[in-house]
């Protein structure tokens, strides 16, 4: 993946709201097979991170709520922009508290921080979700979330 791919990547993470204005996050680039394979070995249904050509772990200076919702964030900002520069993007999440302990030993990670997940970036080979696991992948239709002036008026006035 080209330097200014992910320098465009980082630079718009870096620009993600952040509750308080705290911007607790670091990010680590990583482009290295083995630790990749390593994150990816954490967990069994994370194996497909392997196979990303970069990575882009985040590491927070702590928890708490405040940290979730910058880290939900970050990660939904991370996929957008890869999306919108003609990439494809999936976030492996560590799991228990050993996996993140070993995620972040793999990274070097202070053991002051936190780091949960990492976000991978490359070139989609599909658009089809190739997981036969879990629910229906796609999103419901508008008509079954939107409601207007009152829960249940489903119709726009």
């Amino acid at each position: 993946m080209p330097d200014d791919v992910i320098a465009q990547l980082l630079e718009l993470a870096r620009w993600t709201g952040s509750s308080r204005n705290m911007q607790p996050w670091h990010f680590i680039v990583v482009r290295d097979k083995a630790t990749l394979k390593t994150l990816a070995s954490l967990r069994p249904n994370i194996n497909w991170a392997a196979e990303a050509p970069v990575g882009i772990a985040i590491v927070l200076d702590g928890e708490g709520t405040q940290a979730s919702y910058d880290e939900g964030r970050l990660t939904e900002r991370l996929l957008t922009g890869a999306t919108m520069l003609g990439y494809g993007g999936g976030v492996a999440w560590y799991g228990e508290a050993e996996h993140e302990a070993s995620a972040k030993r793999a990274l070097g990670v202070p053991d002051s921080k936190v780091a949960h997940q990492i976000v991978l970036i490359g070139k989609p080979r599909s658009k089809d979700d190739p997981r036969s696991y879990g629910p229906k992948r796609g999103r419901k239709p508008l008509a079954d979330m939107a409601h207007y002036d009152r829960w249940g008026n489903r119709t726009p006035k």
